[in-house]
């Protein structure tokens, strides 16, 4: 399977290069980012190495998609989304994302989201579409809300970061409501 990229009003979504290393890194570095990720920033750039590796090879036996989030207007690589705990055979995936804390509150998480949903339920033919998400985590609980998701419940103690167990709230979507909303 080819790698296929996506596009919206504003952004790209392209594969995840190396060339993207050093900005992934200086995303990934910052707490503010990571602080509802369910992993520690990143200390050193050999890190952001090894998780593009990881986006690749988990890419290549079916197990996830990432792509890099580029905004037109600069060319600047401004984040990442994707589809993890992808099961063909279930048809289904969790959708994950993030963002440079730049380009917060301005509808691009929520655009390239928009598109890998999309894409998830027309072109994968995935029929449920999972996120997760540590209860804190307003801004994103409310985006998934926004597109659709429905809050299913409490995952106790299922994220760990800093040292301890957090509970994360469950949501999904199902094909047929995309394709009943018109998404």
């Amino acid at each position: 399977m080819d790698f296929y990229e996506l596009e919206t009003n504003r952004l790209k979504l392209v594969e995840i290069t190396d060339e993207y290393i050093d900005r992934y890194y200086a995303i990934m570095s910052k707490d503010e980012v990571t602080k509802y990720y369910g992993m520690p920033s990143l200390t050193e750039r050999e890190q952001a190495e090894n998780i593009v590796r990881s986006f690749r090879d988990n890419f290549a036996v079916k197990k996830s998609i990432r792509w890099g989030i580029i905004w037109k207007e600069t060319n600047a690589f401004i984040g990442t989304v994707g589809l993890n705990n992808w099961s063909p055979y279930s048809r289904k995936a969790e959708v994950g994302y993030e963002l440079d804390p730049a380009f917060w509150r301005k509808g691009m998480t929520s655009e390239a989201v928009s598109a890998v949903v999309e894409y998830a339920f027309r072109e994968l033919g995935l029929y449920r579409l999972g996120a997760v998400t540590f209860p804190q985590n307003e801004a994103s609980s409310g985006l998934l809300r926004r597109l659709g998701f429905k809050e299913e419940g409490v995952l106790r103690g299922y994220l760990f970061q800093n040292d301890h167990n957090h509970d994360a709230l469950m949501f999904s979507r199902l094909r047929q409501e995309f394709l009943m909303e018109g998404y």
